[in-house]
């Protein structure tokens, strides 16, 4: 295993700007960045709903470890709620301690409606499937995870998650 790939977790309730957010860290590190989304994996790749030892837990865990093994900093970012994902969750922080960087975005409920409102995916799904989603401060017991408020403006919060991690973006970002 490459001993500088480093696994940022961003993990946070509908429209709170996870999937931003990633998509930012990639663009600032370049290539080399991987980015496991709960989305893409559950419902593209699997087709899946997001229920209690779902295929998609194991896969996500599979992806992550293959790509950082493979030496790709590894993003995995998603809903990731601690009920169903925890012991996953937890597994990773055991196994990539000191290289594993987990990030909670804690974002009223109200503020999660309204970033929804201006996503593609808006006609999707409804406010009131959301409400049913929406789980406050679902932090994973065990796992040491960086609070970051919706007060972080997007750049703010990923210089923060580049600094905890100690990263550097590429100079090269093609």
């Amino acid at each position: 295993m490459t001993q500088d790939a480093q696994l940022i977790v961003l993990r946070g309730n509908s429209g709170s700007g996870k999937t931003s957010v990633a998509t930012e860290l990639r663009r600032r590190l370049g290539r080399g960045t991987a980015i496991v989304g709960q989305d893409n994996v559950r419902r593209n790749i699997l087709k899946e709903l997001d229920t209690a030892g779902a295929a998609n837990i194991g896969l996500i865990d599979t992806i992550a470890r293959y790509t950082l093994a493979h030496g790709f900093h590894t993003i995995v970012e998603g809903i990731l709620t601690a009920s169903r994902y925890g012991d996953m969750l937890r597994r990773l922080h055991q196994d990539y301690r000191g290289r594993g960087h987990f990030f909670y975005l804690d974002v009223p409920f109200e503020e999660t409606v309204a970033r929804h409102a201006t996503r593609p995916q808006a006609a999707d799904f409804s406010p009131e499937d959301m409400a049913e989603w929406y789980r406050p401060g679902d932090l994973v017991e065990g796992v040491p995870e960086h609070v970051i408020s919706s007060a972080s403006p997007l750049g703010n919060t990923v210089d923060l998650i580049l600094d905890a991690a100690g990263l550097h973006p590429a100079s090269d970002q093609r």
